[in-house]
Order: structure tokens, then sequence, then C-alpha cells
């Protein structure tokens, strides 16, 4: 207040004694103001003189005056400020709120005695409405507010903008003063600071190494005799990878790409290396031999879904392998057991699921379902008939793998999906699942369950795990938001969008309702959503981006409060039937056909566990798909 009675005072003096009636400055000496001689000496009038006369600043007082009086968006209110405008308003609409946005006070500053508003300053408003819904309040204080940001204009310090004079961020937003901190802090920063050179010497080190490798390579002539490897048969073929350091074990499954002059993200492959797809992850903390520069990825479970480098002597076809790891189900593999066994296993509880399932069915109409239990032994005869068809074909060789169309109406985008013979073993010897044997499951869905029936096909939709996973939102977070945002554009109406989420080495189900921004959280090993950092924050923005593009008004209160529901689903006993179980959380949630998924879960399906079987019958008819589909045959 002080600096602007000053500026009105000198600006006083000028108008006084150093121009005349027509605003002009006067060419002769003016007399010394001797009645204000107890603020002013002659020295400082002699320099207030001189100063005002001096060509620059009369270029700039000239310009300032010409700015002033045309400004671009003129202030309607006369003497009204801010502070009784913005009082004004809220005692007119009765509002319990104790200040209005600075972009809501600032359009209103603009509106004439005749109610209308120009369309330059409902541009400017629209435009800071769309903006307050993707920015938070951090950033609002911390930078450049969302009015700043849509005029385009420098932010002065000590001000808040379209809030009138006196108003700072300080007051406004009531920061807590920053203490410094204490001596104890600085030193834990300090070591947390060395421990991280420490880390990136050691990474930087791994990386230089993998420079060298790579310009040991020959020019690109030759590329095909060193990515060609006699060891391999040409072309793809499934694989397991192993690690030597710090013990030799298996890590991994995958295929391994045999190709003459293959390269790896636009780069030769170093030596004695090949391309490899990561498909499955079985020890979680294993590191990539090479890191992936480009991704910055250093983790195996990181890598899924993706392409990575893998040695040679660690690289071994599924019929090459020297140790094959026995089945996790007490060592036996499910074709090889006696009846005797499989009616052990399976005879327990099926007559009571039975009827459970034949209640359910006078209830609802439920899936098609190929081998429903009954009353004994349940015998997984599409499972043994696949196996067969599998021994007598083609795919019995390492290598072979069948395409599998998947329409756009599906995942949003026509692709084609790629069963590997690994794929078919997973499902026989119930091991861990890959992306392919989900997608196949969420095609079966699609062609049994929802094709013809446009009540199911508009209410649900699919996610695909192949351009949203753990890997490619580290990677590429733009694309996987774009192709999210795109998905929950494609309607009008309310819809679920089931997506199979791999963090790497688990699968969890993420189901979620972008008009009413819902997200319900379905996980086989009871983590929180909060255990995955990057997928949370890829679904909050994509929401926002998706409530800002379908224009939604939201309570500025509320523009952050996403609702993330977690639902007290089935839990899985052992460490590989995560992706079973997600398969059944989609079978049921489209089964219900129900948009909103109760937190304790449908009461037609409440259970602690999945039994064997309950999973076994989701294997059966990922088995009868196969088969009646002839994506099998001799």
């Amino acid at each position: 207040m002080a600096g602007k009675r000053h500026r009105g005072w000198r600006t006083f003096l000028t108008n006084k004694y150093l121009k005349d009636k027509e605003k002009n400055f006067v060419e002769y000496d003016p007399e010394y103001p001797v009645k204000y001689a107890i603020f002013i000496t002659e020295e400082e009038w002699v320099a207030f003189v001189d100063q005002r006369r001096d060509e620059n600043f009369k270029k700039v007082s000239a310009t300032n005056r010409e700015r002033a009086s045309n400004p671009t968006y003129a202030y309607k209110k006369g003497r009204l400020g801010y502070a009784r405008l913005e009082e004004k308003i809220l005692d007119e609409t009765k509002s319990d709120a104790t200040s209005l946005p600075p972009h809501v006070l600032w359009k209103e500053a603009r509106v004439g005695k005749d109610g209308t508003v120009r369309d330059d300053v409902q541009h400017i408003y629209d435009e800071c409405e769309t903006l307050s819904q993707s920015i938070s309040t951090a950033e609002d204080q911390e930078n450049r507010s969302v009015l700043s940001r849509a005029l385009n204009v420098p932010e002065y310090p000590g001000r808040v903008r379209g809030k009138g004079h006196g108003c700072t961020p300080t007051s406004l937003y009531k920061n807590p003063r920053r203490r410094n901190p204490s001596n104890q802090e600085v030193m834990e920063t300090l070591q947390a600071l060395q421990a991280q050179v420490l880390q990136l010497q050691k990474d930087n080190e791994r990386y230089r190494c993998m420079e060298k490798c790579s310009s040991q390579l020959k020019e690109t002539s030759e590329k095909a005799s060193i990515n060609c490897q006699n060891k391999f048969p040409e072309g793809i073929s499934s694989c397991q990878l192993y690690l030597s350091s710090p013990t030799y074990r298996l890590v991994g499954k995958g295929k391994v790409h045999n190709t003459s002059g293959d390269l790896l993200h636009h780069r030769p492959l170093p030596d004695g290396h090949l391309k490899v797809s990561v498909d499955v992850v079985l020890d979680k903390d294993a590191l990539l031999p090479i890191p992936d520069i480009v991704s910055e990825t250093t983790l195996l479970r990181d890598a899924i879904g993706s392409f990575v480098a893998w040695p040679l002597d660690l690289i071994f076809i599924d019929d090459e392998t020297p140790t094959k790891p026995a089945s996790k189900d007490n060592g036996i593999l499910r074709h090889n057991e006696s009846v005797a066994s499989q009616k052990e296993v399976f005879a327990q509880g099926s007559q009571q699921l039975s009827q459970k399932i034949g209640s359910r069915q006078k209830k609802k109409r439920d899936l098609p379902v190929t081998s429903l239990p009954k009353k004994g032994a349940f015998v997984p005869r599409y499972q043994i008939s696949l196996e067969t068809l599998v021994d007598s074909s083609d795919m019995a060789t390492a290598g072979a793998i069948r395409l599998l169309d998947m329409e756009e109406d599906i995942f949003g985008y026509s692709c084609t999906e790629t069963i590997g013979k690994e794929d078919l073993e997973h499902i026989f010897r119930h091991q861990e699942l890959g992306v392919g044997v989900i997608h196949t499951y969420i095609r079966f869905l699609y062609d049994n369950f929802m094709r013809g029936n446009d009540q199911l096909s508009n209410r649900f939709r699919f996610v695909s795990s192949s351009l949203v996973n753990k890997a490619l939102i580290c990677r590429e977070p733009d694309s996987c938001r774009e192709y999210l945002v795109k998905r929950f554009m494609a309607s009008s109406t309310n819809n679920l969008y089931l997506w199979p989420y791999n963090s790497g080495c688990h699968w969890l189900l993420l189901a979620i309702d972008p008009l009413k921004e819902v997200v319900y959280f379905l996980n086989s090993i009871d983590g929180e959503w909060t255990n995955y950092p990057d997928m949370k924050q890829l679904v909050d923005t994509s929401i926002k981006v998706f409530r800002s593009q379908r224009q939604a008004r939201v309570p500025r209160t509320k523009s952050s409060n996403i609702t993330w529901i977690k639902v007290q689903c089935p839990l899985q006993r052992n460490g590989i039937d995560c992706g079973y179980f997600v398969m059944r959380f989609m079978r049921e949630i489209i089964n219900m056909n129900q948009i909103e998924i109760p937190i304790t879960y449908f009461d037609e399906y409440k259970c602690a566990h999945y039994t064997r079987l309950q999973l076994e019958q989701i294997k059966e008819e990922l088995c009868q798909y196969f088969i009646e589909k002839r994506l099998i045959s001799i």
C-alpha cells in the first residue's frame, strides 16, 4: 500500500509542476516546491526533475499510459474492488463458501451493466474450467495459477491474479512457513544422496559394459551371420530363460527370435545375445543380463511384454531345457495323474458346488459352462482331448504358433494374438499364464456371452493388457494414457471396463467405470492398490483427461477424488493361480450383469478361496474353445 501511495505522490508532483494544462512537459526549469520542503530537499528535487525529463522515462511512461487506456480485458465494476465484488456475489448466491476461484471472480469483474459477457472473456473462463480439472491445488500454488496459464501471461511474485490489490499467495492459500531442516535431517538426506550416487555409479558401469559389447559388433552386412544362431531353430521358438548369477536358476519364460539381421530397439544386438520377448517371470527380483537403456528397465518383471537381449548360453528351447521344472502341484502333472488321484482331488465338494451352480442358474442366466461337475469324479476331458491334438499336430514342435484374430470391438482396435506351445503347456500343467492365454479367454467371453447381446456388449468392455502393462507404463506412459482415454471415449453410456493388469509377476483385475469415476480393485493376494503407484497414477490421470475431453464440470473440492474400491474377492493360496482367478473374476462380473460391484463381492460367488475344481472349469472352457475354433488340428 505504501508503494502505491508513493507512486501516486510522484505522479501528482509531475502533473502539477512539470506539465502544462495540455499535459505536456514544460521547457523552463520548474520552481522548487517550498511548501513540501519538509519532505523534499533541493538536491532530491533536481534529481527528480532530471529523471522525469529523461527520454527513456518518457517513452516507457507513454507506453504504459497507452496500455492502461485500452486494456485487453477491461474491468467493468468501476470503484467496486475485487474484495467487495466477491462479498456481493457470495451474498447474492447465499453460498457457504468463503471465497471464489480467481478465474470466476475475474470473469464477473468483466461483465457490464447489461449482463453480457464478451466472447473472448467467456473463452478464457472456459479454458480455466478445463485446466482446473487437470491441475492440482499444489500446482496452482507453487507454479503459475490457472488464470495465468489461460491468459498466457507471466505471474508476478507477491500477488494473485484475479483477486485484487493486497491478496498474496500466502494469505490466500495459507501455506505453512517452511522451517530450516535440522542437522540430523541434513545428514539423513546426505546419506540418501550418497547411496543414490553409488547406485548410479553401478548402473553406469553396467551401461558402459553394454556399450562396449555393442561397439564390438560387425557391420550391417555381417548381421545375418551374427544374429542367426545354428543352435536355435530359425524363426520364433518358445524358450526358458536362465541366469547364472548369483545362482544358476530358471527366472522366466518367453520366446526367442532367431532371425537374420534382427535389431533390438533399432540397435544391433550385442555379441553372443539373441532377442527375447518375456511372457512369464518366475523370479520377481531377477535382474536383466543387460539393462534396457531406452526404457531404463533393470528388472526382468518390468520387461513383460517387451523385448530384451539375452545371452545365448542361458536360453533353452523348451525341449532342450536341462532340468524341466516340475509342476508345483505336489510334483504331479495333471495330465499324468491316475483316475483314482483325480477322484481324490475333484470329488471333494463337487456335489455341493453343483447344487450352488444349479440354484444360481435358476436365478440368472449363467455363462455357458462346458463341463459342469456331476456327482462323482470330474475328468478334464477337453484338456485331455486338446493335449492329444497338440501331440499329434505340428504344435508338438518347438516354435510352432497359432494366430487368433481379435476384432476391433474387443479392445477397440484390430489385432492378432499369438498362441505358442508353451501357452498350452501352462494350461495343461496348471502353471503361470501369459497374456496370450488371458486374451484368448477374453475372446471366449466375447464370442460365447456378449456377441449378439446388445445389453452386455454395450455394458462391458475390455482393455488390452498388451497395450497397457507395467513395462509400457514405465517406458511409454503417454501412449498408455492415450489408449485408455480413447477407450473411455468410445461410448456415451455407463460402461465397466475390465482390465487384467500384470504388475510384472502377478495378475490382478481392474474394473473401471469412467463416467462415475469409480475403480474396482480385485486382487487375489489381498494387496492394496497403493502397492502399484504407476498403475494408479495412470488410471487417475486418464480419468481426469477423459473428464476434461467430455467437458464434465466437477466441483473443485472433488476434482482429484476418484473413488477406488477394494473388493473382498476370493484369495489364492499359492503363487501361480492369479491368472486363473482374474479369468474367473471377469466371467462372474459379466454373468451378474451389474455395473456396480459390491465391496464384499457378489453374494452368488462369495467364498474365501476358489477350489481347484472352480479353476478347472475355466481351463475346460479354454480348451473347448481351442478345439471348437479349430486352432489345433492334425
